[in-house]
């Protein structure tokens, strides 16, 4: 199934991909509460999840995209600008994908995803990464179908 297809499909079933808004923060919080739930490496603190998405949406630098069903937000991404200088360029951060798990396998995590890239693309990003929790097999699966690729790098993290 191509790109459009599964676009189609999102239309069919009245899913709608839009930015997201200060009035979506309740329901990105949440999302991201599911998703840290998955994801061991960080830890529930609706504050903090709901300040740093509020930066994200005052970000002239950064994007917030949902998916919604009926008025419901049940999917979210986020994506951040940053300077490679590997790259010489702009290089989009791919932050949160979480879509709700009584929504998955419907094309939703696809088009969020294509969102962020797109958007990423127009801003003048060169390149596009990410950071997936290795425990995350379904997530780490849905990736490399959508043509990312593993590199050698690992993550180091100091609080």
């Amino acid at each position: 199934m191509n790109h459009s297809d599964r676009m189609e499909d999102v239309e069919k079933n009245a899913f709608r991909i839009r930015p997201g808004s200060y009035d979506d923060l309740p329901a990105m919080t949440r999302l991201l509460q599911e998703l840290f739930t998955v994801e061991t490496g960080f830890s529930v603190n609706t504050q903090k999840q709901r300040c740093g998405l509020q930066m994200l949406l005052d970000s002239s630098s950064a994007g917030v995209w949902v998916a919604e069903r009926c008025g419901r937000v049940v999917g979210m991404v986020t994506v951040q600008l940053l300077v490679s200088t590997a790259e010489g360029g702009l290089s989009g951060l791919l932050e949160d994908l979480v879509v709700s798990s009584a929504y998955r396998r419907r094309g939703l995590g696809k088009a969020l995803l294509h969102a962020a890239v797109r958007w990423s693309r127009e801003q003048g990003a060169v390149r596009i990464q990410l950071l997936a929790d290795g425990r995350n097999v379904p997530a780490l699966i849905f990736y490399r179908k959508q043509d990312w690729k593993q590199t050698s790098m690992i993550a180091l993290r100091r609080s």
